[in-house]
């Protein structure tokens, strides 16, 4: 089932199932998000939780027990409950329960908040620990948009803006998306934009850390832009399908890393992971500014 909010400049709607933002439109009929249509992607804005990524080998240990884990999570493919909404919020909950102890074997409470102000949808993840361990995890958006957002333009009449940064540090991925330890200064039009052409997810996504808090999706060609705005991000994403002419990207801000190539991991010692103490809470929150 899916919810709507709307104001004089956005209309919103959310779908239970991952509390997955379905569809952002303007005034003017502009369909900012990627529709999930076939052959490409038939997800729209994947909310991540409780890893980014990939484990080496699918699977990971904790207390000497073995559990398989999806690419990014659980909780994209499972139905949240409906919380509360009003004229501008929706407030999607998810409950830690005997089937995500199967894969996840811990206590949560996880929340997701969209809030629509003017032109702006901010979304926020509230972790709560409610067992008596320490919980693990990382999260992120994994939010894709239509590129071309006007007719008449191409993929390529896109950039992506980085700010007056300079030096933008890439991450070296292995061919099977694992982090491989190393990195590499990745050149900047003008230093500061990535022009967008599909050859760029020929090796799947490209990731970068130190980034600013603001990235930006644009085309001197065209009136409309997003913007995704992360105070806590450590890591930032450019993807589409590879080996595509996939209409979209997804500006993807993250707090974790998949596994490092090779590795099993073990959840207790897994780096760049939030640890929260028994009741205690995490918000991670960022904001998509449309143009």
């Amino acid at each position: 089932m899916t919810h709507t909010i709307h104001n004089d400049k956005l209309t919103i709607t959310v779908n239970e199932r991952g509390a997955e933002l379905f569809s952002v439109k303007s005034t003017d009929g502009t369909e900012y998000l990627w529709q999930g249509t076939a052959p490409y992607w038939n997800s729209r804005a994947s909310n991540i939780f409780p890893v980014c990524g990939r484990f080496f080998g699918g699977k990971y240990t904790y207390r000497d027990e073995s559990y398989e884990m999806r690419c990014h999570g659980f909780a994209r493919g499972t139905d949240f409950a409906l919380e509360s909404a009003d004229d501008n919020s929706l407030v999607f909950t998810l409950i830690g329960n005997d089937e995500t102890k199967k894969v996840y074997p811990f206590d949560f409470e996880l929340k997701i908040i969209y809030t629509l102000e003017g032109n702006t949808l901010n979304c926020r993840f509230h972790i709560t620990n409610t067992g008596d361990d320490i919980l693990p995890f990382a999260t992120g958006g994994h939010p894709g948009f239509n590129v071309p957002l006007a007719d008449g333009l191409s993929f390529e009449d896109y950039y992506v803006d980085f700010g007056n940064i300079e030096n933008l540090t890439k991450m070296i991925f292995s061919d099977t998306c694992f982090v491989t330890g190393k990195d590499e200064n990745y050149p900047l039009r003008d230093g500061r934009y990535i022009d967008l052409k599909h050859s760029l997810f020929d090796n799947d996504a490209i990731f970068f850390k130190n980034v600013p808090t603001s990235v930006t999706l644009a085309s001197n060609k065209d009136k409309h832009s997003v913007t995704v705005t992360c105070p806590q991000v450590k890591y930032f994403g450019l993807w589409h399908s590879p080996l595509t002419e996939a209409p979209f990207v997804c500006l993807e801000p993250w707090i974790g890393l998949p596994s490092m190539d090779g590795v099993d991991e073990d959840l207790a010692t897994k780096p760049e992971l939030v640890r929260l103490s028994s009741g205690d809470s995490f918000d991670f929150t960022y904001a998509i500014r449309f143009n």
